[in-house]
């Protein structure tokens, strides 16, 4: 959960929550329309204006429990280009590693210009955090995340029983996020792959 008394770090994390959640699905519909759907383009979601993706509840509900989420990106794998599971993996996929990439940049870009630049600095460290972040969690394969659309276009055979599971999805996932159990296991993660970014980052301003 955010510190909703601490201005200072409120006005570091939203931008980059917003920036994170904004790149996540645009990604998914340039990814979409990369394979030939177009429903995401038609409705004005092929765009990092902001404004087409937060959910404003998702982002309310963020700060005053912890999670939340953007507007989902829809998408028609019937319109796809090719097999239909393969491409609902890679539009899936999409998400997460522009997630990775952003957070990739932002340390290059911190140590190479942002390092000694206050604000611009915290802001950016957060960028990376929070992308890790949404990175990660994103990939765990339970429904509604982008995970379990990846493991559903992988698995052999039927996947019924995952479809079924849909509907529990996200009563597991707010039980996962509240018992603290999905925190403990992201960590084991979102720790590393933070700390070797802010690591690159010092490299490169050593070398700047």
């Amino acid at each position: 959960m955010l510190d909703l008394f601490n201005p200072a770090r409120l006005l570091y994390m939203t931008p980059a929550v917003i920036i994170g959640l904004t790149v996540h699905e645009y990604a998914h519909a340039a990814a979409a329309y990369s394979l030939g759907d177009r429903t995401a383009y038609h409705q004005g979601r092929m765009t990092l204006n902001p404004a087409a993706h937060i959910d404003p509840l998702g982002l309310i509900l963020l700060y005053f429990a912890g999670f939340g989420w953007a507007r989902p990106v829809p998408v028609n794998p019937f319109h796809f280009r090719g097999n239909r599971d393969r491409g609902m993996v890679l539009v899936s996929l999409a998400g997460p590693l522009s997630n990775l990439v952003l957070a990739v940049a932002a340390a290059a870009l911190l140590g190479a210009f942002l390092w000694n630049i206050p604000y611009a600095n915290r802001i950016t460290m957060e960028i990376i955090r929070i992308n890790v972040i949404l990175a990660i969690f994103n990939l765990i394969p339970v429904p509604p995340l982008d995970g379990s659309k990846i493991l559903a276009g992988i698995l052999p055979g039927s996947r019924e029983w995952l479809y079924r599971f849909e509907q529990y999805g996200t009563i597991v996932l707010v039980l996962l996020l509240f018992t603290g159990i999905i925190g403990r296991v992201l960590n084991i993660f979102i720790v590393p792959v933070y700390g070797f970014l802010t690591w690159v980052a010092r490299t490169v301003n050593a070398i700047f």
